[in-house]
């Protein structure tokens, strides 16, 4: 990843932690004092997420150092790694919201108090904008690990959300509606799980080396096919290893090319590609004959 767009992804990294360790104080003593099962759980989310973001930074730093002797390949399948962790943490975290608040449903308990609310309204107003920054910063460096990260924000602004639903229902309701300050934890867990699971897939199918959107492989056709002696593109695989992706792609040119001809092409195409497509990392030709009598297109 070039500088730039690393420097911005941890700058939005760690805005988020700044971000996240100041909420998460705030909504656990004012759950703690406001007597709101809800925001005491929106707080532990926000404590996660400072665990979260801590292994964001470290991923984005190791995906960015380049290819060594133990990675030929580079470090970028840290990113995806990083990912599975982030989502899995997530799904963890909302099974045990969903179970502590499911077994508090019954138990007696204090009405939550109205200023518990205003902390909710403001916690989503501020991870809301949060998640919009981070988001543009993971867009522009196409990062699956920090775009996990904007979409644990929004979590959170979802959360709070919930639990500002269920806080305002229980001070409207009365004694009668008390348990709807659990019940909006139990959704807040429900939202959480959902976000994970859709995090995870992305990051499983990175790591195994699932192929990219088919514009993308098309846009890398077109490149090398307008390399001067390319007859035909027979075949183009792709994958993504962190911001980068690589290329193996087989090529047909004349069958009656010396090496050497046959080998400039294969630069050529190599050097065509990575110049339309700039997060294209390395290509890797393979130069067929073209189709013809005595030669069979493998």
């Amino acid at each position: 990843m070039p500088t730039d767009r690393l420097q911005r992804s941890l700058n939005a990294t760690f805005l988020g932690m700044a971000v996240n360790a100041a909420l998460s104080a705030a909504k656990f003593t004012a759950g703690v004092l406001g007597h709101s099962h809800a925001l005491i759980a929106d707080a532990v989310e926000s404590s996660a997420d400072i665990l979260i973001s801590v292994i964001v930074w470290r991923a984005l730093v190791l995906a960015a150092e380049p290819a060594d002797r133990e990675h030929p390949y580079g470090h970028g399948k840290a990113e995806p790694l990083a990912a599975a962790m982030v989502a899995t943490m997530l799904l963890v975290a909302a099974a045990g919201i969903m179970f502590k608040s499911a077994m508090d449903l019954a138990l007696p308990r204090q009405a939550p108090r109205a200023f518990t609310l205003f902390v909710l309204i403001a916690a989503v107003a501020i991870k809301e904008t949060l998640f919009r920054v981070v988001a543009r910063a993971a867009n522009s460096a196409q990062s699956m690990v920090v775009y996990a990260d904007a979409w644990h924000h929004r979590s959170d602004a979802l959360t709070s959300l919930a639990a500002a639903i269920g806080i305002t229902c229980a001070l409207l309701g009365g004694p009668g509606f008390f348990f709807a300050d659990d019940a909006a934890a139990i959704v807040a867990g429900f939202i959480i799980a959902w976000n994970g699971w859709n995090l995870l897939k992305p990051a499983y199918n990175e790591l195994m080396d699932a192929a990219p959107g088919v514009a993308l492989v098309a846009q890398i056709r077109s490149a090398a096919s307008q390399v001067a002696g390319v007859q035909r593109i027979e075949k183009c695989i792709v994958r993504k290893a962190g911001f980068e992706y690589f290329v193996d792609m087989h090529v047909e040119v004349d069958p009656e090319l010396t090496v050497r001809q046959a080998h400039q092409i294969a630069h050529q195409v190599k050097d065509r590609v990575r110049e339309a497509v700039p997060t294209v990392h390395d290509v890797l030709v393979h130069i067929e004959p073209a189709g013809g009598p005595g030669f069979e297109n493998r």
